[in-house]
């Protein structure tokens, strides 16, 4: 039994690392691509600027847009609801009203929340924290009614697992939910076996529509 536990634990560390050597290698080619695209980009705007304008005249990013999410979830043996029904992928400046809270897919902000790991004590914006789901994190949330050590349990977890977020959300309906494209839960505590469970398998699990994606050079706080 030791001996097993000790082969998934080696196996998962030798994942993240091989995650992290991938996250290394997208940075230095994003960066790259960043220097020639700039070059691109200001010499579209000095081009296209005027047009621009125009067609934006009509289209305020304040608008509401549906999210695409029409469905409902079903719940496994397991605890874990799966999102039955279509969730948008869009990219939109758009204010997007989600279906479920917190949203577990759906049309999104084209950033990214940053999500190696990081940890936020404020709200962040469902829309990019969406986009981070895209990426294959699993979003960990709470509210008022979390206690102040589970917080810190799930904030400890959080900081040493790449590909995953955390922050408050006031309005979700149990004190402490997991998040992935498509699949949420809830727990009872940060000592909870779900959370390690739920980790393993949706960390940039098969439900990820975009596996391999960046979780930096997003947005923070």
């Amino acid at each position: 039994m030791g001996s097993a536990k000790q082969t998934g634990s080696t196996e998962r560390k030798a994942r993240i690392e091989e995650m992290r050597r991938a996250e290394r290698a997208r940075e230095r080619r994003n960066r790259v691509l960043s220097i020639a695209g700039s070059v691109v980009v200001v010499a579209g705007l000095v081009v296209g600027g005027v047009v621009l304008v125009h067609s934006q005249s009509g289209d305020k990013a304040t608008v509401a847009s549906d999210s695409k999410g029409s469905g409902h979830f079903v719940t496994g043996a397991d605890g874990v609801r799966t999102w039955q029904g279509t969730l948008g992928r869009t990219h939109t400046t758009k204010a997007v009203a989600y279906p479920m809270e917190p949203p577990v897919g759906g049309d999104h902000n084209p950033v990214w929340q940053n999500c190696n790991g990081d940890v936020y004590t404020k709200p962040v914006n469902n829309m990019n924290a969406v986009h981070s789901l895209e990426h294959g994190a699993v979003w960990v949330t709470y509210n008022s009614k979390a206690s102040k050590a589970d917080i810190e349990g799930l904030a400890a977890k959080v900081r040493k697992t790449p590909y995953t977020l955390m922050s408050p959300v006031a309005d979700q309906k149990d004190p402490i939910m997991l998040s992935a494209w498509a699949h949420q839960r809830t727990v009872t505590s940060a000592n909870d076996p779900n959370v390690d469970k739920f980790f393993a398998r949706f960390v940039q699990g098969s439900q990820t529509p975009e596996p391999g994606a960046a979780c930096t050079g997003g947005l923070g706080q």
